[in-house]
């Protein structure tokens, strides 16, 4: 399979829409046609464009942030980079205003959603200044809400808003905390800004990732005072922590909420919510237990439009380039990385031979599925010993198969790798679990991940059948974002380049 589309029964789609890591999301609606891009962290090509045409069926389209323009992202720096994003669109522009929680905001533009997008412009230099999002208000002003990380700068649960030049977009005074959540509304952050029937409207997630809730604030002034009411939260569902999204309108006036909710080893996955106004208060989701607050629903009307092609997942190399569902562990340097070659395959040049977790060229994706198996072909001809090809379940414990050349021929390895320092640049201890002589130079491994957070490896023999590597290896969450399926190359002598062909995945 080489795209995920989401299920649609009796005309009805099913959350989550989209099962996989889009951290943080956030959506616009542009004549017929919708925009969704997410937080990505240190995975570069990072901060994902999709569109829809029905906010049910999503495609990969772009990145808003090639690199980051900080030395640091050249190696890994687990947990830092990109965190949750706004997309705003103005004058005919698109904007993305991005936070890096150690360096500050940051904003990029485009004509194309799909790209280019401009490099990244600074906002404001600042540490511990996240989740910010901008409005272009009536009268021309321009203002900025944002979060606070208090691993950062010691704030937590408050939302500023700030005063932007309306050319440079840079910010002009830091203004006045509008709301300070400390008590009633706890990990107050991601703030989405709007204004609707003269009111201002900053909806914030409240509660923390895991278990918290949609809260919405209200005011006819800018700066407040705000009040503040929770729209949605999990209630009798099953559906945690459901909130940090973006409402959008369609075409035909209906309202919908996109959401994420935290699967910890599959990431944050995002929902989609109906949505409508009662005395000038958004309420999201259906009403269940008769509290007055909305919980999330499973299933619910497609709204009005087309269906797209689906998120690619699968991958067939075509002409030596991985697809745009593939991101480096750091800033990405494809013409050191990847060999050109002719032909429907992806040549990886090999690292270094530390743990995958240090290493920058290790390609991954999100994980598509709480249970799938994915196969794919691994090649060393032409490397030297030491040179290691593999397939990989990232996370802070993390497995892989790996195809070995040694002075005496080749094996296959199953490796796991615990991290033993969360620290951004922190490292890990790598073991061999189990080891078998291969008497070739190209194999097919297969991993099935099972939603009982395992993975099992194992190679395809010439017929097709399973031959396990080792036992079933648990499945971990990484950095702020779920476990992520990956590819790489290491070790060997200085040039080698490893051979991967057709990444296939069923469910």
């Amino acid at each position: 399979m080489d795209r995920y589309v989401t299920d649609i029964k009796n005309g009805c789609y099913q959350n989550p829409v989209l099962p996989m890591d889009f951290s943080d999301p956030d959506a616009i609606r542009v004549g017929e046609d919708y925009y969704l891009i997410s937080s990505s962290f240190t995975y570069l090509p990072g901060v994902p464009v999709l569109h829809s045409k029905d906010l049910v069926h999503w495609e990969r389209i772009g990145n808003c942030v090639e690199r980051l323009p900080f030395d640091r992202y050249a190696q890994p720096a687990h947990g830092c980079g990109t965190w949750a994003p706004a997309l705003r669109y103005h004058a005919g522009r698109f904007y993305a205003f991005i936070p890096l929680p150690d360096e500050g905001i940051f904003y990029t533009e485009a004509t194309d959603p799909a790209g280019p997008w401009s490099a990244l412009h600074c906002v404001k230099s600042a540490s511990g200044w996240i989740d910010p999002c901008p409005l272009w208000d009536d009268d021309g002003s321009v203002y900025m809400a944002h979060a606070f990380a208090k691993s950062r700068c010691g704030i937590k649960h408050k939302i500023q808003l700030s005063r932007l030049d309306p050319e440079t977009l840079e910010v002009v005074e830091d203004g006045p905390i509008v709301f300070d959540g400390t008590l009633s509304q706890p990990t107050a952050e991601g703030p989405k800004m709007y204004k609707r029937n003269g009111l201002y409207y900053i909806f914030i997630p409240a509660g923390g990732v895991e278990y918290g809730w949609q809260t919405v604030l209200r005011a006819r002034n800018v700066y407040g005072p705000y009040e503040e009411k929770i729209v949605m939260h999990q209630g009798a569902s099953s559906i945690n922590g459901p909130h940090q999204g973006a409402w959008v309108t369609a075409p035909d006036g209906s309202d919908w909420f996109l959401h994420f909710q935290d699967r910890f080893e599959l990431g944050r996955v995002v929902h989609l919510q109906p949505m409508c106004w009662h005395s000038d208060w958004p309420f999201i989701g259906l009403e269940q237990n008769g509290d007055g607050i909305g919980e999330p629903v499973t299933e619910w009307d497609c709204p009005k439009g087309e269906a797209g092609p689906g998120l690619q997942i699968g991958d067939s190399f075509t002409n030596g380039k991985p697809g745009l569902q593939w991101q480096w562990q750091a800033n990405p340097q494809p013409e050191a990385w990847l060999r050109p070659v002719a032909g429907d395959a992806l040549h990886l040049v090999c690292g270094a031979s530390g743990s995958l977790w240090r290493q920058p060229n290790v390609l991954s994706q999100m994980l598509p599925a709480a249970d799938f198996t994915a196969n794919v072909t691994l090649g060393l001809a032409g490397c030297g010993a030491g040179a290691k090809v593999g397939l990989s379940v990232m996370g802070q414990k993390y497995s892989a198969i790996e195809l070995c050349r040694t002075a005496h021929g080749c094996t296959v390895q199953l490796v796991q790798g615990m991290v033993k320092d969360l620290a951004p640049t922190g490292d890990a201890e790598e073991t061999i679990l189990a080891e078998k002589m291969v008497d070739t130079d190209e194999i097919t491994v297969t991993m099935k991940i099972t939603a009982a957070k395992q993975v099992q490896y194992a190679l395809l023999a010439a017929d097709g059948t399973a031959v396990l590597l080792g036992g079933a290896q648990p499945v971990a969450k990484a950095t702020w974002t779920g476990a992520r399926l990956a590819l790489y190359a290491r070790g060997g002598t200085k040039g080698d380049a490893a051979c991967i062909k057709q990444l296939n995945i069923t469910f």
